[in-house]
Parts: structure tokens; sequence; C-alpha cells
């Protein structure tokens, strides 16, 4: 009776080690279906002088057609300086608080909080500024190129 239980404890627990690890094998993808990348295999560049760093995902964001662009700003209050582009832009923050200021006056104490899962238009054309203070925020941009950068700062 004893080596009845012993075996079934066994062989339960062979099955329970075998169906946990099949549950964690990825299933194999067709490539001409799906492409992926996962968060460590995403391509960011250096932060640059103003605290932004970004990784182009969709596209060529210098090039005519459709891009989309993962950048994230830095905490410590780092901010772009009032610009606008071409053509509209969408944008989805991930993570973090994103501070969104509009107009040519460069004002950080005087802008939006735009907290996770928040979704802005920046109209093509129209002035604004943004950044991060406290945290980092990490967006996704989507838009069409060429998304050129005209600054429009007042004096």
């Amino acid at each position: 009776m004893k080596l009845a239980r012993w075996r079934w404890r066994y062989l339960t627990t062979l099955l329970m080690l075998t169906a946990m690890t099949s549950i964690g094998a990825a299933a194999e993808l067709n490539p001409a279906a799906v492409i992926y990348k996962l968060p460590e295999q995403i391509p960011w560049g250096p932060v640059n002088p103003a605290g932004a760093q970004s990784a182009v995902v969709v596209g060529d964001p210098s090039k005519p057609g459709f891009y989309m662009v993962y950048n994230k700003w830095t905490k410590g209050n780092h901010f772009s300086r009032p610009h606008f582009h071409p053509n509209d832009r969408y944008i989805v923050v991930l993570q973090g608080t994103w501070w969104v200021g509009s107009g040519p006056k460069f004002d950080p104490a005087n802008s939006t909080p735009m907290p996770a899962g928040s979704f802005v238009t920046h109209f093509g054309k129209q002035v604004h500024w943004d950044g991060a203070k406290d945290e980092d925020a990490v967006l996704l941009i989507m838009g069409e190129g060429p998304a050129t950068s005209t600054a429009a700062e007042e004096k």
C-alpha cells in the first residue's frame, strides 16, 4: 500500500513538473505573420542633452510615412523648449508622468501632468513643449514623417 502511494505521488509530481515546463515554453510564431521585439531587444539611443532618449520601433521619422517611436524623458526637470512639428503627432503615456505645456513661453512650473494611460495629440504647426520632473516618463509617439522640429521660443 505504501509503495502504491509513493508511486502515485511520484507520478503526480512528475506530471505537474512536465505541465509547468510546457506552460512556460513559447510557441513558435510564423515570422510572415508576426514579428516582435522583447523590451531588452529594443535599440534605445543615447540620452540627448535635453534629457530625452528614443527608440524607433516602426518606420523612419526622418522620412515621409508612418512612424512609431518610444521616447523616454529622464527625471530631473528635463524638458524640450517650445517648438512645433509639421504634422500631427499622437502620444500615449506608457509609464510615469509626462508634463506638457503649450505656447512660446517656456514655463515648466505652468505645465499639465499626464499620468500613465493618457492620450495626447500635438497638432501640426502648434507650439508646445514637454518633459519629465521627478520621475522618468515613457511615451509611444506616432505620426506621419518627416518628424522635424522647429524652435518657437519667445525670448
